[in-house]
């Protein structure tokens, strides 16, 4: 196998530890031989999950895992030419480190010339070459790491997998163990897979990243193509700083969002819904008269090279790394040229649910969803249809039958309203998410039966928080599924 062919094809992976909650819904990915590629998302979005079914940790609900063409879905982790690195370095601490990483190797009953050249190859790799006399408790941290890396390579997989192996180490560590793994992966030329929640650790040492939210593939590309074209507001949000804005197009090459109008050069309708992505560097500080924006300084911090500087401009507030200090309370011009404005289509998909017509209500009928039931009036279900004498009736007279159909639901995260007071509105849940846009906060709120609700708030809420949300019944759509 050649650089460049495919290693590791998963094709609709699906894991599901209750028979009915997938934590992993319909992953599909190659992973080609010799790359290096990072899974990169927050905390309980399935990363490790995918990493232990590659390593046979774990079995697919459904779905395959080919390595080189052979499904090995269901083969034994001794039986995988694939080894992986932990989060915690699971050392012997009663073996030195030769014995640590001669371990594999003598399991396989291999000659002792053998195994010593291949530890004394390893050591080098990992340029820990001296140290095969040393106790495991005397090395440090970023020590052990090298030794882990060590006994996994020594049995020249075709597969290394790495969970967070850099978590446990100090920042100035942690900066060093990126630039010798990536020296690493060089040396050795076989496939890394790599799990991390840092963007910057993947932006730093990857050439594929896979993004990942709630079991799924959310984008997969280059670190340049990740950081500058983000195909949705989750990617922008959560790889690097973003000013993100919702607005429209209202021309060709022209979006209106932030009471004002941008030259740009991704191109779509007139009248799109949008959402508009910023980086802060690319924002430039100009005279006031000067700037597509005006607004006040609100804060100024520095960060070592750069000042993060947020600027009020009217509602919004726009984040700025520039080289210069200004104070606060200076007015100040912005400026964004048409190359550094990502548009991304605005997400019509949000807040939609399927519910089922279970007869008639008090005004209108019944219809049951998840997490709960809705009098809907009938002509909002079926268009000129009323309830005449306890039957529903089409414009024409003529009954309709309904019961068990089911219907969509869906209406605007703006309309929805949240509370601290979990009795207080229609439906409560946890917020699992969130990221600020413009002037307001979107929050996604996950419910005891698994439903995703967004809704749009101008105060800060803290992952984490109980909440209930009303919903808007007199904005919602219904359409027949």
């Amino acid at each position: 196998m050649k650089k460049g062919d495919t290693l590791i094809k998963m094709t609709h992976v699906k894991k599901s530890y209750d028979g009915k909650t997938n934590v992993i819904e319909d992953f599909s990915l190659d992973v080609n031989e010799g790359e290096f590629v990072t899974f990169l998302g927050p905390s309980g979005c399935g990363k490790t999950t995918i990493l232990r079914m590659i390593g046979g940790f774990d079995t697919p609900t459904s779905g395959e895992i080919l390595l080189e063409g052979s499904d090995i879905s269901l083969l034994p982790p001794n039986e995988r030419p694939i080894n992986t690195v932990f989060q915690k370095y699971a050392l012997f601490p009663h073996l030195n480190v030769y014995d640590n990483v001669a371990f594999g190797l003598k399991l396989k009953k291999m000659d002792k010339a053998q195994i010593a050249e291949k530890v004394r190859h390893a050591l080098e790799i990992v340029d820990l070459e001296g140290f095969e006399k040393r106790s495991i408790t005397t090395l440090s941290g970023g020590q052990q790491q090298r030794i882990a890396i060590a006994r996994a390579i020594v049995n020249e997989p075709k597969l290394l997998l790495l969970d967070e192996p850099l978590s446990a180490l100090d920042y100035k560590m942690r900066k060093e163990m990126q630039l010798e793994l990536k020296d690493m992966h060089k040396k050795l030329g076989i496939t890394f897979i790599f799990v991390t929640h840092d963007q910057e650790e993947a932006l730093t040492m990857s050439d594929k990243i896979v993004v990942m939210a709630d079991g799924e593939i959310q984008q997969v590309g280059t670190p340049e193509e990740i950081y500058n074209e983000p195909k949705n507001v989750f990617v922008a949000d959560f790889i690097g700083e973003s000013n993100i804005y919702q607005g429209v197009m209202s021309d060709q090459l022209k979006a209106s969002f932030a009471d004002a109008t941008f030259e740009c050069v991704d191109d779509y309708e007139p009248g799109t819904k949008i959402d508009a992505v910023i980086r802060p560097e690319d924002v430039d500080v100009v005279a006031p008269a000067e700037g597509q924006l005006k607004g006040t300084v609100s804060s100024a911090d520095f960060k070592g090279t750069f000042y993060i500087t947020f600027v009020q401009c009217g509602k919004y507030e726009v984040e700025v790394h520039c080289l210069k200090h200004y104070e606060p309370g200076t007015e100040v011009g912005l400026r964004v040229v048409a190359d550094n404005i990502h548009i991304i289509p605005y997400d019509t998909t949000i807040n939609h649910f399927e519910g089922k017509i279970e007869g008639y209500a008090e005004t209108g009928l019944k219809v049951v969803f998840a997490d709960f039931t809705l009098d809907v009036e009938a002509t909002k279900i079926f268009e000129g249809a009323t309830i005449k004498d306890g039957v529903l009736v089409d414009a024409a007279g003529v009954e309709l039958s309904f019961e068990g159909t089911k219907v969509d639901m869906s209406f605007a995260p703006e309309d929805a309203a949240m509370y601290d007071d979990e009795n207080e509105g229609d439906i409560t849940g946890e917020i699992i998410s969130f990221y600020y846009i413009g002037d307001h906060y979107s929050y996604t709120i996950r419910t005891e039966s698994e439903e995703d609700y967004v809704v749009n708030d101008e105060y800060l809420w803290n992952q984490g928080d109980r909440v209930s949300v009303t919903l808007p019944k007199e904005t919602m759509k219904f359409e027949l599924v």
